[in-house]
């Protein structure tokens, strides 16, 4: 039974994951228990649809973690991606008196206006500062410079409202306090990448079930982060129309499929049994898989802001579970011209598993829950199990326990919802003064013209007026 450790949960499209290990004095991981669920039916694109079936899917790897632990479990570390999630750059300039030196409160100042930033339907989950102008200079740390104007340049990483309210709703219900929740692709991008990557300018591009997430880095900072609404999942569905079921066209997938492949290498005349009495051509089934696969690689590359496009010399990383297809290095390479190409199948730990149970793949699916397991540095056990059915102190004290992370999450969630009402609140009264304005200068606007026009029609009539009462030229009366 552990005393100690971290467990974190990953709601992905094709399956949730909950991971529960513990930090080593030496920086290595050992991992205690891991466990997963079927999240098809209520995960969309990496967004919860179906909240009282997330709450049962939670509940579920939980169960199995304290089962496999003999220990009650207080708190998690949640990761979330998916469609939910995109990254705007942000701008905040300060005037700055003659002669005034750059102070810390001056930098606080811009980071809060930063973090003030209202975006419809949208809320900020992370800022990220990517660097400071000072005057016409670049700096990571403009403290102590003379300057006269200062200039902040973030990356603010949003996500929906409606989607936060429903990961916490679907966590109340299953009465699991959450310890922080992290961008999954942020974090993994800690532990995949290598520093010299990150300097060096690299694209992570994380291959999953139903999105596909592209991270740009350079010099040591995030620049850009989007998700594809494509991913494995859709190369399945295009094989269906080769008259297959999903469960046999998921199986040819994974048996047959190249991202990238010779013309030379294909043979026209060969088939592909598909259950033994029906066979497909591979030409075709090549074309669909390719076809699929190009599509999602050019949008990856379109991803990519054109100013970094030609500096990331640290190339291309990819993981994730469709980074395992046959050749998939090589279609990048040709699709997006760029030579250096690494696979990551693991994270860059030292990571052991107690009594070599349970096995973790080896293959990229497991890079985004271990990393989430790093991240985290608070501990999420509770009270251990007792082997007696008797042991009423012990009964109490893991019902008291349940109860306080219940009570924690739901003092959390309702500040959170408070503050996004407030903000709500302003946005709406900063909409409302906005109409109001221009319906002023509408009216002003309006009024000037009429009075304009009827300045132009007195002055026509006066004219018109004088021309009847003044003699013409040259006339003698």
């Amino acid at each position: 039974m552990a005393k100690d450790f971290i467990v974190a949960i990953e709601l992905g499209s094709s399956k949730m994951t909950g991971i529960a290990g513990r930090k080593n004095p030496d920086g290595s991981i050992t991992v205690l228990a891991v466990a997963s669920e079927d999240s098809t039916s209520y995960i969309r694109k990496g967004v919860v649809y179906n909240i009282d079936k997330t709450a049962q899917g939670l509940s579920n790897i939980i169960s199995k973690l304290k089962n496999t632990l003999q220990s009650d479990i207080t708190q998690v570390y949640v990761g979330i991606g998916g469609q939910s999630i995109r990254s705007v750059k942000n701008v905040i300039i300060k005037d700055l008196p003659l002669d005034a030196i750059v102070s810390q409160d001056m930098v606080n100042e811009l980071m809060d206006t930063n973090r003030n930033m209202t975006y419809p339907d949208y809320e900020i989950q992370d800022a990220i500062t990517e660097e400071y102008k000072v005057d016409s200079q670049y700096q990571n740390d403009p403290v102590g410079i003379q300057a006269i104007r200062l200039e902040g340049n973030f990356l603010n990483i949003l996500w929906r409202r409606s989607f936060y309210r429903s990961l916490n709703k679907s966590f109340d219900n299953a009465g699991i306090a959450i310890a922080e929740t992290y961008l999954a692709p942020v974090v993994m991008g800690e532990y995949v990448l290598t520093e010299a990557e990150k300097r060096a300018g690299c694209v992570l591009v994380d291959l999953g079930a139903e999105t596909t997430t592209v991270s740009v880095y350079y010099r040591d900072k995030l620049r850009n982060i989007a998700v594809i609404p494509l991913g494995n999942n859709n190369i399945t569905k295009d094989l269906e129309s080769l008259q297959m079921d999903e469960v046999e066209a998921e199986a040819m997938k994974l048996k047959y499929s190249s991202a990238y492949t010779e013309i030379q290498d294909i043979d026209p005349n060969m088939v592909w049994s598909i259950d033994g009495s029906r066979s497909v051509s591979s030409r075709k089934f090549i074309e669909v898989v390719e076809a699929r696969m190009l599509e999602i690689i050019e949008n990856v590359r379109n991803l990519i802001p054109s100013e970094y496009m030609d500096k990331l010399l640290g190339g291309i990383v990819l993981t994730g579970g469709g980074s395992n297809m046959r050749n998939i290095d090589k279609a990048f390479r040709k699709a997006i011209n760029i030579e250096k190409v690494r696979i990551a199948k693991s994270v860059d730990l030292n990571i052991n598993v107690k009594d070599s149970k349970p096995a973790l793949a080896n293959n990229g699916t497991m890079n985004t829950i271990l990393s989430l397991l790093a991240k985290g540095d608070m501990n999420c056990a509770g009270n251990a199990f007792n082997d007696s059915l008797f042991d009423e102190e012990q009964l109490a004290a893991t019902t008291q326990t349940a109860a306080t992370a219940a009570q924690i999450a739901a003092e959390k969630a309702k500040a959170e919802e408070e503050e996004r009402l407030r903000k709500e609140k302003e946005a709406e009264e900063e909409e409302r003064k906005r109409k109001e304005k221009e319906a002023e200068e509408e009216r002003l606007a309006a009024e000037k013209k009429e009075k304009s026009v009827m300045h132009r029609i007195f002055g026509s009539l006066k004219q018109f007026g004088r021309s009847l009462v003044e003699p013409e030229p040259g006339s003698n009366d």
